[in-house]
């Protein structure tokens, strides 16, 4: 399977919506796309990937390399990590949560939630 990434506005957010597999071959396509946005002067992201079936170590380095860009910038980033989604369930929720880093991220369970300007709240890890 490969990846695919769209992109949409949302008011002041871009939304990235990452589908397929994040892996070491496919990874940097979602690390250029998130460079491209901060390029263009988006300060607010959401990657929305409830549809990632699959995601390694590159994926997550990509995330957090994600993280660390938007902060550098004062921008905001925000994942949607449905607890329902990708078939069974959110795999990249599962990876992130495994590996102990899924507090580092502003997760949501959808788009509505993700892009409203005060945000009830991030889902707990």
């Amino acid at each position: 399977m490969s990846l695919k990434v769209s992109e949409e506005e949302r008011g002041e957010w871009a939304v990235l919506r990452v589908s397929g597999e994040m892996d070491l071959v496919t990874s940097p396509a979602v690390r250029q796309h998130v460079h491209d946005a901060v390029a263009e002067g988006r300060r607010s992201l959401v990657l929305d990937l409830s549809e990632v079936l699959f995601c390694d170590s590159s994926g997550v380095g990509v995330l957090i390399a994600s993280r660390r860009l938007m902060r550098s910038c004062a921008g905001q980033l925000r994942l949607i990590l449905p607890a329902q989604g990708a078939e069974d369930g959110s795999h990249v929720n599962r990876v992130l949560a495994a590996l102990g880093v899924r507090r580092l991220f502003d997760c949501y369970p959808d788009l509505p939630s993700a892009t409203q300007q005060a945000a009830a709240g991030p889902l707990s890890a």
